[in-house]
């Protein structure tokens, strides 16, 4: 028998429990616990080094410019780092694209698996001076039997060969959201035992909010459909008024979403087309 009371579950379920337990329905994805272990490290070390950024001179700008230009924080170096240590000494990857490294990264044929993930290691990185919510995010795909040339054909797959997608949020709690396929499930993590315990289950976005969220300073540059849309939201012929919110953090923004409903645009503006998000 588990005991249970207010302070402590001893037959919690963990991320790593989980993941094994879903991994029985995947056989094909016999070592996709090994890999997920190794961004729950790397997200570990995350949490822990944004927490203390002040303390340790973390904060500001480290002189760099990622693929689209914008400013490299310290914190965005420090956590790639990370994500691309743990994902290449795990034996499960053969191919790593970071929205950090202008190429994709190979992994060394010694240490190849069969797996390629797709990550931000520090979404929102703009805004960690000011002590707002960031986070990373990731995809994982199988490679193809054999791995192609040039490397990046391998990972320009369908959203629907996925085989795990998710997202870390580190705000006054660290917290993974991760889907495998079956339902979407929160994880957050819990300090004392150092593992991240199952705390959502079957997360469902609820049918209607009354958030929206997207960067209006853009407005100029939306297409006529997106301008009427968020037009329609903001005076509406009857219904509530939707209120805008907005962190500038992807993940802090997608999270609000998921748990209270609502509306979530990226969309393309003239300067960066090809990006359009909606949730």
């Amino acid at each position: 028998m588990a005991l249970k009371n207010h302070s402590f579950d001893s037959d919690c379920i963990t991320l790593t429990r989980f993941v094994l337990a879903e991994q029985r329905k995947i056989p094909t994805a016999n070592d996709l616990s090994q890999l997920l272990n190794s961004i729950q490290t790397a997200i570990k070390g995350i949490s822990s080094a944004v927490k203390k950024a002040g303390i340790t001179n973390m904060y500001g700008i480290s002189g760099k410019k990622n693929i689209h230009g914008e400013e490299v924080r310290k914190l965005d170096i420090l956590s790639n780092e990370l994500f691309i240590n743990m994902l290449t000494s795990s034996y499960t990857t053969c191919v790593l694209v970071s929205e950090e490294n202008t190429d994709v990264i190979e992994v060394e044929i010694e240490k190849r698996g069969k797996y390629i993930v797709c990550f931000d290691p520090l979404d929102g990185s703009s805004n960690i001076d000011c002590v707002v919510s960031v986070g990373s995010i990731f995809g994982i795909y199988k490679k193809p039997k054999e791995l192609k040339e040039p490397l990046i054909a391998n990972v320009l797959q369908s959203g629907k060969n996925l085989i795990a997608a998710g997202f870390a949020l580190y705000s006054s709690a660290t917290i993974i959201i991760l889907s495998v396929g079956h339902g979407v499930n929160g994880f957050t993590y819990d300090s004392a035992i150092g593992e991240f315990i199952l705390t959502d289950k079957n997360i469902q976005i609820p049918p209607r909010g009354n958030v929206y969220s997207i960067n209006e300073a853009h407005e100029n540059s939306w297409n006529t459909a997106i301008k009427a849309y968020i037009h329609s939201k903001k005076y509406p012929n009857n219904g509530k008024i939707y209120n805008a919110r907005y962190v500038g953090s992807m993940v802090a923004d997608v999270h609000r979403t998921l748990k209270y409903g609502g509306i979530f645009l990226y969309p393309a503006v003239k300067s960066y087309p090809q990006a359009t998000t909606f949730i």
